[in-house]
């Protein structure tokens, strides 16, 4: 009998947090249902977090453990948790904790009106405000680029039936990214208010450098919008390309240009060499993701699993 409840946790930098999040989980999937499975996918993590994910295994055979061959990331150790799930609903969480356990209830209550997706709103978000500020002009970039809702207070922490779960799992994009795959997929989504608590200690595995490659990635991923501006753009400055050249021929004309100015067309030079530049870079990035794809590597590769079928 497949499981009821499916929780995925990608591991990397809790060590200190397994055994409370563990128990806490437990606490709240027993009182929903005895027939339930955690995954816990060890991306590498530097802590040596897979001693201590065993243990819990051995503890209980409704553990899962999975243990990654070396640091593929958050989103692809989700993917490796969504193909070996079962369950018919699944929750999507962090190992840190400012995801809370006892939150899955709300979660689970709002599955029963009949939605395929219950996404975690974290309205009041417990996070440093440069984090929030960069979020929030991230998913509103994302949400103009890729034409979609996008939700700052909305991450990965929610509830996916198994058929949104079996859409994502059949994407063949060789980028990763839970919530905009989520947003595409589509089904019958909601929210739910939850309470987002506080980092009990270390910080946070994005850096401002690995936001930044994220958010590139993303936007060219879910996007060809940059390509259309790009478009839009090099039309925009022929046209005033035109006006001005049509203005000077004139002025020429009626002799009021004695000597060519040398200082306009350096300016012109540099200014049109720099739009050429960042739309090759832009052309660049999109055959580079190109290449990612045709090389049709495995978004992971597993060294070790407990309690699970290989």
């Amino acid at each position: 009998m497949n499981p009821l409840i499916g929780i995925i946790i990608p591991v990397y930098g809790c060590k200190t947090h397994l055994t409370e999040l563990y128990l806490r989980l437990k606490n709240v999937l027993t009182s929903i249902s005895d027939n339930f499975e955690i995954i816990l996918i060890n991306d590498n993590c530097p802590q040596n977090s897979w001693d201590f994910i065993t243990e819990l295994c051995r503890k209980d055979s409704r553990v899962k453990g999975i243990n990654l061959s070396r640091n593929f990331g958050q989103h692809y150790a989700i993917t490796a948790g969504l193909d070996n799930s079962k369950s018919e609903w699944v929750v999507v969480m962090d190992c840190d904790l400012q995801d809370q356990p006892e939150e899955i209830i709300k979660f689970y209550k709002k599955a029963q009106e009949g939605y395929d997706v219950i996404l975690g709103r974290r309205y009041e978000r417990k996070d440093f405000w440069l984090k929030k500020l960069l979020s929030k002009g991230f998913y509103r970039l994302l949400s103009y680029l890729t034409d979609t809702k996008q939700d700052s207070t909305v991450g990965n922490f929610g509830m996916y039936h198994k058929k949104v779960i079996h859409s994502i799992s059949a994407m063949g994009d060789s980028l990763r990214y839970f919530p905009t795959m989520i947003k595409w997929v589509g089904f019958n989504q909601t929210t739910v208010d939850i309470v987002h608590a506080e980092r009990k200690d270390g910080k946070s595995a994005y850096s401002f450098r690995k936001l930044l490659n994220l958010s590139l990635d993303v936007m060219i991923a879910f996007s060809d919008k940059p390509l259309k501006l790009m478009v839009k753009l090099g039309l925009g400055i022929s046209f005033v390309s035109f006006i001005v050249a049509i203005y000077n021929l004139i002025k020429y004309w009626v002799g009021d240009i004695k000597v060519l100015g040398w200082s306009s067309l350096i300016i012109s030079i540099w200014f049109l060499s720099g739009i050429i530049i960042f739309m090759l870079g832009i052309v660049g990035l999109y055959i580079g993701k190109m290449f990612e794809k045709v090389k049709n590597r495995p978004f992971y590769i597993v060294k070790e699993y407990i309690n699970l079928d290989e």
